[in-house]
């Protein structure tokens, strides 16, 4: 459901025309939408066991370090640095754990740089995108994970950068320019609209992201693997309960 109303949130331009969401509000209401969404999704974690008091613990810890590791990039050049943490984490954690992580980082992350505003619910949703994703990559293990993870993480600094246009593209142009939005065109030309307002504006900025996060992801990748891994068998975040009864130890 979380996932379901992000996806409405981001492509409403090719549904219904500006104006009749009311623009104004929209972006607190989706807020507020998504802010009770994630705490069923850690509630729905927590009761079909994905998620335990230990795991919440690591989602705080891992929120705080992608708040702090976010301002080392600032978006300059498209080079963020808070992705690779995001995709690391969801591909050992899981998807849930991946969504969440993704909206408490961006949230956590907004209040500590000031910003937040009418953009920060969609930069929530994109980054909460890119972790679920991760958690529902194919099984891989060795380098041949280490690769996927980053071949991914090149992908999804373009499909942020694709879903975070979105929420901005009908509001942003003069309706004459040939790549403006333009309400009642059919789906196709709208597409192609959209597709070339994202390659004239955007491409190069998540270039450099997809770029940061190939290489991050290739030379820190088997490192925080493993440490994620070792501390989800220490804390034993899915650890199984048996029940058996006692062994017979005969007559003594």
């Amino acid at each position: 459901m979380a996932a379901f109303i992000g996806l409405v949130a981001f492509f409403w331009p090719f549904v219904v025309a500006p104006g009749r969401l009311g623009a104004n509000y929209a972006p607190p209401l989706i807020f507020g939408v998504l802010l009770i969404l994630v705490l069923c999704v850690v509630i729905s974690e927590i009761a079909e066991g994905g998620i335990s008091s230990k795991a919440l613990a690591m989602l705080g810890v891992l929120s705080a370090v992608n708040a702090a590791l976010r301002p080392l990039g600032a978006g300059t050049a498209g080079i963020e640095t808070v992705f690779f943490v995001l995709v690391l984490a969801g591909r050992v954690y899981g998807p849930g754990f991946g969504f969440t992580l993704g909206c408490t980082s961006l949230f956590a992350s907004a209040l500590i740089t000031g910003g937040v505003g009418p953009w920060m619910p969609y930069q929530m949703f994109g980054c909460a995108f890119v972790g679920m994703l991760a958690g529902l990559l194919p099984r891989a293990t060795g380098r041949r994970e280490v690769m996927m993870l980053a071949v991914y993480g090149s992908l999804s600094g373009y499909l942020y950068g694709f879903l975070l246009n979105l929420s901005f593209w009908p509001f942003s142009l003069d309706p004459n320019s040939s790549i403006a939005y333009l309400p009642g065109l059919p789906f196709t030309e709208q597409w192609q609209r959209y597709l070339a307002f994202d390659v004239a504006t955007s491409l190069g900025w998540d270039t450099g992201r997809a770029v940061t996060n190939f290489i991050c992801i290739t030379l820190a990748g088997p490192a925080v693997l493993v440490t994620f891994r070792r501390a989800a068998r220490k804390a034993r975040f899915r650890a199984p309960v048996r029940f058996a009864a006692p062994k017979d130890e005969g007559p003594r």
